[in-house]
C-alpha cells in the first residue's frame, strides 16, 4: 500500500463502500493523503469530458498519460469534485500511475481551485464590505486585486524558480508593448529604477555625453527624495528650480537660467500623475543636447500630446521609470521598471541592474552570442568567460518571479485602473468646485491626459485656517491624508551638511512655490478602490470643515 501514498496513483473504487457516490467500480486518482493515515483525497475519473471546465479545474487523462499501468479509455478528472475515502474503499491498488507532467497538471489545477476559494472566502468579502462612515478608514491609496493575482502568484511559487524567469520576461515584454517602447526592464523598486536610469547615463560607453562627478542635473525640490538621491550619491550636482501652481510641476521659464556649461541632464517627476510640460522640457533638452529622465513612478498610464500624437509619459524622454509599490497605479508589492526607446541605453540599464556584467544572456541561459569563450575584454586573458565580464560597477536590482506574476495580472487591469482614477478625479473636482476660493484645486497641464495618483489641495493665503487644521479634521474623520512628499527637499535633515557648507547643489530663484507647498499643500486619495460612497463622504467632510 505504500506505493499508493502518492498523488497521481490510479486505483479502483468498490461499489459497496462508496455506493452513495458511484454505482460500480470506477477508476480514480489519489490526489493527496487526507488527515488520517488511511484516508485519501480521491478524484473520480469521469468518462465524459467537459471543455467548459478544462481550463480551470478539469484534467483530461488519456492512456498515454500513465507512467505505468493500464487505462481502458480517456476521461476527465474534476478537481472540483473530490472525495475523502478510506483505504478499504480500494478494490485494487496500483492499477496505474500518472506520469509526472500529468500529475503536475492535476495538482496545479487543484491549487487553482483552492486559491480561488481562498480569495472568495477571505479577501473578496473584506474588499466588498459596506462602507461605514466615521468607523471605516478611507485610505489615500491601496491594493486593488482579485483572484487572478493570487492564482498567478501561486502558479509562480509552484514553479519555484524564484528569481526572474518566465513571468518576468512576459511582464517586461507586455509593459514595453503597452508603453510603445523598445525595452522595459523589471527591477525591485521604483527607487532602484531611478538609480538605474541615472547610472546608465554615467557609462563610459556614452562618450562625451556621459555624466561625470561634478556635472549638473536640473530637477525640482518639490519631489520625492529618490528622484534626487542618485544625483547626489554619484557626486553630480542637482540644480533646483521652482514649480508652478496649480500643476505642481517644473516652472519651465527657469530652465534657461538653470543651464550652465556643466549641465548634462534634466531629471523630473510627473507630479501625482499630472505630466509636466513635456513639449517645453524636451525642446530645451534637444537644444542643449541634454538627457531627459522622466520619473514616471506616480504617473503610469498618463498621456501627453506631443508631435501630433498621444504618448504615454515616461516614453518622451530618453529613459522613464515606474514604481509598483502598493499605493501606485498598479502593484507587485515591491517592484519597479525602467524603459527606453534607445537600444544602447536599454543594454546599459540591464548591465547596471545585473551586477554590471557585459554579457546579455538572460539568467539561466548561456552563449546566446556564440562567442562566450572567444573574445578579449580589458586586461583579462583572451577567451575569458563572457558571463563573468563586468563592464560597469553595477548592482543586483532584479525583481522576483512572484512579483512579476502579480504584475502580469495587474498590467491587464491598468486601463481600467486609469479610467477609475480619472473618473474619481472628475467627481472630486466637480463636487469641490465651490471651495476654490479657499483651496487651490489641481489642474491638468495643457495637452495632458493625467492618470491621477491623488487629489492635491493647497490652502490659499488668507483663507483663515491652516493646512494642519484641515488635515487634523480629515484624519479625525478617518480620512487618510498625505503631504506632497518632501515639500521642500532642501529643508530635510539629509541636506543638513550640504546646507551648512553651501556645496553640492545649486538653487535657481527662491523656490517660493515649493515653500508654499511645504506649508500649505496636502492630498487625499482617489485610487480605484474608492467607491462613490467613500468619495461622497470625503467631500462632505471637506465641506463640513467650513460649516
Amino acid at each position: 500500500m505504500a506505493a499508493n501514498n502518492r498523488s497521481g496513483e490510479l486505483v479502483l473504487l468498490t461499489s459497496s463502500t462508496t455506493a452513495a457516490v458511484v454505482a460500480a467500480a470506477v477508476p480514480a486518482i489519489i490526489v493527496a493523503q487526507a488527515g488520517q493515515p488511511d484516508e485519501y483525497i480521491i478524484a473520480l475519473l469521469d468518462s465524459v469530458t467537459d471543455p467548459a471546465v478544462a481550463d480551470d479545474y478539469g484534467v483530461v487523462v488519456a492512456p498515454e498519460a500513465l507512467a505505468w499501468g493500464a487505462l481502458a479509455q480517456a476521461g476527465q478528472l474534476r478537481m472540483d469534485r473530490l472525495l475523502t475515502v478510506h483505504r478499504s474503499a480500494f478494490v485494487q491498488a496500483g492499477v496505474g500511475c500518472l506520469n509526472a507532467a500529468k500529475t503536475e497538471e492535476m495538482l496545479r489545477k487543484w491549487s487553482r481551485l483552492t486559491t480561488r476559494a481562498f480569495y472568495s472566502a477571505i479577501h473578496e468579502p473584506a474588499m466588498t464590505a459596506p462602507f461605514t462612515p466615521e468607523q471605516d478608514r478611507i485610505g489615500y491609496a491601496g491594493r486593488v486585486f482579485d483572484a487572478q493575482e493570487m492564482l498567478l502568484l501561486v502558479e509562480s511559487a509552484l514553479d519555484f524558480w524564484l528569481t526572474a524567469g518566465r513571468y518576468a520576461e512576459s511582464f517586461e515584454r507586455e509593459l514595453a508593448q503597452f508603453l510603445g517602447v523598445r525595452r522595459a526592464a523589471l527591477v525591485n523598486s521604483g527607487s532602484s529604477a531611478n538609480l538605474l536610469a541615472f547610472m546608465a547615463l554615467t557609462s563610459p560607453k556614452l562618450g562625451e555625453r556621459r555624466i561625470l562627478p561634478g556635472d549638473e542635473v536640473i530637477t525640482v525640490a518639490a519631489a520625492f527624495p529618490t528622484t534626487v538621491a542618485p544625483i547626489v550619491q554619484y557626486g553630480a550636482v542637482p540644480v533646483f528650480v521652482d514649480v508652478t501652481l496649480p500643476t505642481y510641476n517644473v516652472d519651465c521659464a527657469l530652465l534657461a537660467e538653470a543651464l550652465s556649461p556643466r549641465t548634462k541632464a534634466v531629471m523630473l517627476a510627473h507630479t501625482l500623475g499630472n505630466p509636466f510640460d513635456l513639449a517645453q522640457v524636451k525642446a530645451f533638452c534637444r537644444r542643449h543636447n541634454l538627457w531627459l529622465i522622466e520619473d514616471n513612478c506616480d504617473a503610469l498610464g498618463s498621456r501627453y500630446f506631443w508631435e501630433g500624437r498621444w504618448h504615454y509619459t515616461g516614453t518622451v524622454g530618453d529613459i522613464g521609470t515606474s514604481s509598483f509599490y502598493p499605493p501606485h497605479h498598479m502593484t507587485m508589492g515591491e517592484g519597479g521598471a525602467v524603459y527606453t526607446q534607445d537600444a544602447l541605453l536599454g543594454r546599459l540599464l540591464e548591465s547596471f541592474r545585473d551586477w554590471g556584467r557585459d554579457c546579455w544572456c538572460p539568467s539561466g541561459r548561456d552563449n546566446t552570442c556564440k562567442k562566450r569563450f572567444s573574445q578579449q575584454f580589458g586586461a583579462l586573458p583572451m577567451g575569458y568567460d563572457h558571463k563573468y565580464v563586468y563592464a560597469h560597477f553595477g548592482y543586483n536590482l532584479k525583481a522576483t518571479e512572484m512579483q512579476a506574476a502579480i504584475g502580469c495580472a495587474q498590467l491587464a487591469k491598468l486601463p481600467a485602473f486609469t479610467r477609475a482614477r480619472q473618473q474619481n478625479w472628475h467627481y472630486l473636482t466637480t463636487e469641490l468646485a465651490d471651495l476654490a476660493d479657499r483651496l487651490i484645486l489641481p489642474e491638468p497641464t495643457a495637452d495632458a491626459d493625467p492618470s491621477w495618483f491623488g487629489f492635491l489641495l493647497t490652502v490659499r493665503e488668507g483663507a483663515g485656517f491652516t493646512r494642519d487644521q484641515i488635515v487634523a479634521h480629515l484624519e479625525a474623520k478617518k480620512i487618510q491624508t498625505r503631504m506632497l512628499f518632501a515639500g521642500n527637499l532642501l529643508k530635510h535633515p539629509c541636506f543638513d551638511e550640504m546646507r551648512r557648507t553651501g556645496q553640492g547643489y545649486r538653487v535657481v530663484g527662491d523656490l517660493a512655490c515649493t515653500d508654499q507647498i511645504m506649508h500649505n499643500t496636502f492630498w487625499v486619495g482617489l485610487y480605484p478602490g474608492m467607491t462613490e460612497q467613500k468619495l461622497a463622504y470625503m467631500v462632505a467632510c471637506l465641506k463640513g470643515f467650513f460649516q
